[in-house]
């Protein structure tokens, strides 16, 4: 090891399974770790990618937490989503090497690894709170699951194309009741995924908001409904044969008539790490396909 450059004494290292170009980036960020003298401990399923990479201390992803001042994750916007709910509480902040699609997390490029990364190491980042959700599940009185979620709560009735009857309320107050396709419950930070998808708006992730979308409702009235970041949200099930509630479309619990699905803000947020060029602003011209030219201009 030579430089001695790093701000962080030891970074925890996890990539996304099965995803190509992975292991070449992993050795990128590996080597550019080296450089800078930071310790490096992988996580265990990780390590598992490439026998070359033996050699190195690994442990269990939850163990990270415990022993890291930075995690770097190699993936897309999902695998952040993964280490958001398994780890933002233990307070780590983390940093996305995009291997996905969109990238909206994910703050740097392949080709920028070592440039970028080593600047992040050396000081020049800034750290972003992107709070999450919590969904709970109660059946007859008791609490039967629970769950964060980053981007999204979503209340539907899984593999079956039919509508749901459901009530809302939120802090208490009644809200409606409403026959549709289901409901999304999304944080800031999701509200470019699957609520954007259903109509919801785009909220910058530093709002202290939360948005409610209703999918295909069965009236032409309801309209996604924005309430406060501390708000208590509860849907409760009308007769159904079936329906699940889904956390970041990763996190799937079966429901049933009368099920309580509360939904409020989790105990402690993910702290992302970004370069000082980040903008979410520019990520939204290039991952949503905004104009950037008007009049057939160049």
């Amino acid at each position: 090891m030579s430089g001695g450059s790093s701000q962080f004494k030891t970074v925890g290292l996890i990539g996304r399974q099965g995803s190509p170009g992975v292991v070449d980036s992993l050795d990128a960020v590996i080597a550019c770790l080296q450089r800078s003298g930071a310790g490096i401990l992988m996580e265990d399923r990780t390590v598992a990618l490439n026998g070359q990479w033996s050699g190195l201390e690994c442990a269990p992803r939850a163990h990270l937490g415990e022993r890291c001042d930075l995690i770097i994750v190699v993936g897309g916007d999902g695998s952040l989503l993964g280490v958001g709910r398994d780890l933002a509480h233990a307070q780590v902040p983390v940093l996305g090497i995009n291997r996905g699609g969109l990238g909206f997390l994910a703050d740097i490029a392949p080709k920028r690894i070592h440039g970028q990364l080593s600047a992040v190491l050396a000081g020049e980042h800034r750290v972003e709170d992107h709070f999450l959700l919590v969904a709970s599940v109660r059946r007859r009185g008791e609490e039967i699951m629970r769950s964060p979620a980053l981007n999204d709560v979503v209340v539907n009735p899984g593999s079956m194309a039919r509508m749901m009857e459901f009530s809302l309320a939120v802090d208490g107050d009644f809200v409606y009741d409403q026959r549709s396709d289901g409901l999304i419950v999304a944080s800031p930070t999701g509200s470019t995924a699957y609520a954007l998808s259903a109509g919801g708006p785009i909220m910058h992730p530093s709002l202290d908001a939360i948005v409610i979308v209703p999918m295909y409702p069965h009236t032409l009235t309801s309209r996604p409904l924005v309430v406060r970041g501390d708000s208590s949200i509860c849907v409760t099930l009308g007769p159904v044969d079936q329906a699940q509630v889904s956390c970041d479309s990763q996190v799937n619990f079966e429901l049933e008539s009368g099920d309580r699905i509360r939904i409020e803000k989790y105990e402690a947020p993910l702290r992302l790490v970004y370069t000082f060029g980040h903008s979410f602003y520019e990520s939204c011209r290039s991952k949503l396909d905004w104009a950037t030219r008007l009049g057939g201009q160049e």
